[in-house]
């Protein structure tokens, strides 16, 4: 199976290296993706231009690929079934959701000289980060790539309603999924309450558990495959 790897906010395909050979291993073709603006040194990169980036790697699939959206690229997978809701056979979100349309993108956190940096670990006190250890967190926060403003501000365009018949996992890392289950129920996530083919899936880490619990995630991610 074709596992598109998309990570989150600040990350680089870099971020999959230890999840890409456990993926390997389990018999997946898992490809990690760096997006524009996040790894390829622009700085003017738009969200339009990291969709289109995911969609090329769903294009270039010999077959329906599962889409991985990490946190704030939940949305990027998202976007990918709504514009190719035949080509993509499953969407798997770890630890985010789905922005509804006409949002904005990922608008969380001032931006600087037009890109977002990371904010610092004060933002992440609790279950996100506490399975990091001081040396850990020095490193991703030394590693963390500024995302381009173009990017974070970008609205949300949604458009084609089959997107609600891609099946999804959503995969409940530092919340459980009772947790996400009652943010559905409240009217929370919409895109999610529409979707017709929802899964969820329990991994007992922070936010970041392609990083601190690779190979779980792996295991997990191939479970979901199946």
């Amino acid at each position: 199976m074709d596992i598109l790897l998309v990570g989150g906010l600040w990350l680089d395909g870099t971020a999959w290296d230890e999840v890409v050979p456990v993926l390997e291993e389990l018999g997946h073709r898992p490809v990690a993706l760096t997006l524009p603006g996040q790894g390829d040194g622009s700085t003017s990169a738009t969200l339009d231009d990291q969709v289109s980036a995911v969609l090329a790697a769903v294009d270039a699939s010999p077959e329906k690929p599962i889409v991985v959206g990490h946190s704030a690229a939940c949305t990027l997978a998202w976007l990918a079934a709504d514009a190719r809701p035949d080509k993509v056979a499953k969407v798997v979100m770890i630890g985010g959701f789905p922005a509804s349309d006409g949002k904005p993108y990922a608008d969380f956190f001032e931006p600087t000289d037009g890109v977002m940096p990371f904010p610092g670990w004060t933002a992440f006190e609790g279950p996100d980060s506490a399975d990091f250890d001081e040396e850990a967190k020095r490193r991703f926060a030394s590693a963390a790539i500024p995302v381009p403003e173009g990017v974070t501000k970008g609205v949300v365009r949604l458009t084609d309603e089959r997107r609600f018949d891609v099946p999804v996992v959503l995969i409940c890392p530092e919340f459980s999924p009772a947790d996400a289950q009652q943010w559905i129920s409240a009217g929370e996530i919409p895109e999610l309450a529409k979707a017709k083919h929802l899964e969820f899936a329990d991994i007992d880490t922070g936010h970041w558990p392609m990083i601190t619990q690779p190979r779980l995630l792996a295991e997990q991610l191939h479970q979901s495959a199946a």
